[in-house]
C-alpha cells in the first residue's frame, strides 16, 4: 500500500464565479431538484416519485416524460413546466421514451407483456393514437434513437443479469424490426467501481442494475449511455459506450461515469437521457434518490452537458444542487452557466413554532435530502426561521417540502402550498419577501429567486396552508453571497490507492481555514477533471468508483459563503 504526501507550493486563491444580479436579470435560474409537480404514488406509502426522465425537443417546446407521473411536461424554457395530464398513454409504466419523426412525436414505456408505440401530432392536447400495437416483442426502460440518415433504432433492458441490447425497427414498415437484437453493453463492477452496488459503492456481494439506455450522435460517433448501479442508491450515475455505428462494436469511453453525483443535498444523476436545446447546448437530466419511506422515493435533476474537443461527453454535476442560468445562447462551459450565489444557510441555527421529537430543526440546514424537520400539525401559522449568522445579500429560497404523515395517493387536483418568508435584519423587523399565500401550484421543491437581492440576517418561513400531513422541510435552502474572504486552499493531501481493490482510493486532505466545504474534481487526464465530488465539512473521503485499469489525476477546491478556492496542483494517482 502505497501513500504520497504532496506539500502544494504554487497557489492560487481565486473566486471562480462572481455574482451579479446584471448576469441572471434576463436570464431564467434554476436549482435541483427540478421544480415540478411531483404525483403521489398510489400505493402505500404515501410520497413523491418521479424519475427515469426523457427530455425531448419538438415543434419548439421541450417535452418531459418520466416514470410514475400520471401525464408529462412541457416547457418553453427548461424552467416553468406544463403539466398535461391524460389517459391516452401508460403514464403510470417506467422509463418512457419518445422520439420526433418528421411532424410526429411517439412515445413507448416499459412493459413486461406488450409494448405499445403512440404518436401525437399535438402532444400539448394529451391526444394521442397507436401507431403499432405490440412490438416484436416487450421491452423495459426503452431509447428510441433516430439517425440522420433516417434510420430508426431501439435499445432496452434492465436487469442484473441481463445486457443492454439494441436494434434497428423499420418504421416506415410498421415499427418492424430488422435482423436480431444485439446484445451491447455487460457490466464488469469487478472492474468499473462505478458499477459496484451501494451508496458508497461498497456492496460487493449483490450485482449492479444495468439500465436505461440512451443513445446521442455526435460527429459521426454514436454514444450509448447506461445506468448503473440501482436507482436507490446515492451513487446511481450514468456511463458511456462509444462506437462508428448505431449497434457498434462499442468500446466503454476513457471517462466513467460522464454523469456522476454521489453527494450534495440531493445525490444522482443516472438513468436518464442526454439531449439540446434550441440553441446547440446539451443538458443531461436524471434521477435523484431520496429513498426513505420507499426505495423509488425520487426526483429529477437538471445538469448541463458537454462534448469537449476531443468527444468526451461529461455532464457538470459540481454544485449541481447551486442555482444555475438557462442560457438564451450557446454557451462554452460551465463558467457560463453558474451564477456564483452560494449556499449561506448550511448548519445554521433554527428555530421553530413546533416539532415532531425524532425529527429536528437542524435537518432542514444539513445539506440532506433525506433527513427532513416537521412541525407537530400542518396548521396554518407553524414557521420555521434561520439565523444566518451575519448579514448576507440573498439572491434565492429554495423551500424543500416533505411528506410527513400524508395520506394522499395518485395525482390529485388542488394540491399547492401557500406560505410566505419574510426577512429580517435585527429578527425583529420583518419584511415579506416571498408571498405565496395565493398560490395554487404544487411545487414541493419551490425555487425562489428574489427580483433583487435582499440584505437580511434572518428569513422566516410561516405555513398558510399544505396539501396535507405536518408542515414539514427537508431543506430551507438560501443563496446569497458573503462579502468576506473566500477560504484557504488545500495545501496538503494524502491518498492512497488501495493495491487489492484498485476501485478504492483513501484521500485525506487539511481543514483549509474558513471552508464550508470542498469539491474533489478528477478525472483520467489531468486537463479533464470532469468528475466532481462534493463533501461538507470532512477532510476525509474513501471513493470506490475508479476503474481498475486507469490513472487518475485530482484536485481539491474549497469553497465558503463568499466564494471558491481552487489550487494549481494537480496530483497523479496510480
Amino acid at each position: 500500500m502505497k501513500i504520497k504526501i504532496f506539500f502544494v507550493c504554487l497557489l492560487s486563491s481565486l473566486v471562480f464565479f462572481t455574482c451579479t444580479s446584471r448576469k441572471t436579470e434576463k436570464s431564467p435560474v434554476v436549482c435541483n431538484p427540478m421544480n415540478l409537480s411531483y404525483r403521489f404514488s398510489p400505493e402505500q406509502p404515501s410520497r413523491r416519485e418521479a424519475a427515469d426522465p426523457t427530455v425531448v425537443y419538438y415543434k419548439d417546446l421541450y417535452y418531459l416524460f418520466a416514470s410514475k407521473s400520471g401525464g408529462y411536461w412541457y416547457s418553453a424554457d427548461l424552467r416553468d413546466w406544463t403539466f398535461v395530464q391524460t389517459d391516452q398513454i401508460p403514464t403510470e409504466e417506467y422509463a418512457p421514451t419518445a422520439v420526433s419523426i418528421r411532424d410526429t412525436l411517439y412515445f413507448l414505456a416499459s412493459s413486461t407483456t406488450k409494448s405499445t408505440i403512440y404518436k401525437s401530432v399535438d402532444p400539448r392536447s394529451g391526444n394521442w393514437q397507436v401507431a403499432k400495437d405490440s412490438l416484436f416483442t416487450a421491452v423495459w426502460d426503452p431509447a428510441l434513437f433516430l439517425d440522420d440518415d433516417g434510420r430508426l433504432y431501439l435499445y432496452w433492458g434492465c436487469s442484473n443479469i441481463h445486457p443492454i441490447y439494441g436494434i434497428e425497427l423499420d418504421y416506415r414498415q410498421n415499427f418492424a424490426p430488422i435482423d436480431q437484437p444485439e446484445a451491447l453493453i455487460y457490466a464488469h463492477p469487478e472492474q468499473y467501481g462505478w458499477e459496484v452496488p451501494g451508496d458508497y459503492n461498497s456492496r460487493y456481494d449483490t450485482a449492479p442494475w444495468i439500465e436505461g439506455a440512451w443513445m446521442n450522435k455526435h460527429k459521426d460517433k454514436y454514444y450509448l449511455q447506461y445506468a448503473c448501479p440501482g436507482t436507490e442508491y446515492k451513487s446511481y450515475c450514468d456511463g458511456v459506450y462509444v462506437a462508428d455505428k448505431p449497434l457498434g462494436p462499442f468500446k466503454i469511453a476513457a471517462h466513467n461515469p460522464f454523469a456522476y453525483k454521489p453527494e450534495g443535498f440531493a445525490a444522482g444523476a443516472g438513468h436518464g437521457n442526454t439531449f439540446q436545446d434550441r440553441y446547440g447546448n446539451y443538458w443531461h437530466i436524471g434521477t435523484m434518490t431520496i429513498s426513505q419511506k420507499h426505495m423509488f422515493e425520487r426526483r429529477l435533476g437538471l445538469f448541463p452537458a458537454f462534448f469537449d474537443d476531443d468527444g468526451w461527453l461529461y455532464a457538470e454535476t459540481r454544485f449541481g444542487d447551486y442555482p444555475y442560468i438557462i442560457p438564451d445562447k450557446k454557451v462554452n462551459g460551465f463558467d457560463d452557466l453558474f451564477t456564483g450565489w452560494m449556499l449561506v444557510s448550511f448548519n445554521k441555527n433554527v428555530t421553530v413554532s413546533s416539532s415532531v421529537d425524532t425529527l429536528p430543526p437542524e435537518n432542514m440546514t444539513d445539506e440532506d435530502i433525506r433527513t427532513y424537520w416537521a412541525a407537530k400539525s400542518g396548521d396554518e401559522g407553524e414557521w420555521a426561521c434561520i439565523d444566518l449568522g451575519n448579514e448576507f445579500p440573498v439572491f434565492a429560497v429554495q423551500l424543500n417540502f416533505a411528506e410527513h404523515n400524508t395520506d394522499i395517493h395518485g395525482r390529485q387536483a388542488g394540491l399547492c402550498y401557500q406560505y410566505i418568508v419574510e426577512a429580517s435584519k435585527d429578527g425583529e423587523n420583518w419584511k415579506t419577501i416571498i408571498d405565496k399565500s395565493e398560490n395554487l401550484l404544487d411545487r414541493s421543491h419551490d425555487f425562489n429567486p428574489l427580483p433583487h437581492s435582499e440584505n437580511c440576517r434572518f428569513l422566516r418561513m410561516k405555513n398558510i396552508h399544505i396539501p396535507g400531513g405536518h408542515f414539514a422541510l427537508s431543506g430551507f435552502r438560501v443563496f446569497g453571497k458573503g462579502l468576506g474572504d473566500t477560504p484557504a486552499p488545500v495545501n496538503r493531501l494524502e491518498f492512497t490507492r488501495y493495491r487489492d481493490n484498485q476501485r478504492m482510493l483513501l484521500l485525506i486532505w487539511n481543514d483549509a481555514d474558513g471552508a464550508t466545504g470542498y469539491n474533489i474534481r478528477f478525472g483520467i487526464d489531468r486537463k479533464k477533471l470532469f468528475q466532481n465530488y462534493q463533501v461538507y465539512q470532512d477532510t476525509m473521503l474513501t471513493m470506490r468508483t475508479l476503474d481498475v485499469n486507469s490513472t487518475y489525476y485530482l484536485t481539491i477546491d474549497s469553497f465558503n459563503e463568499n466564494g471558491v478556492t481552487g489550487v494549481k496542483m494537480v496530483h497523479t494517482i496510480e
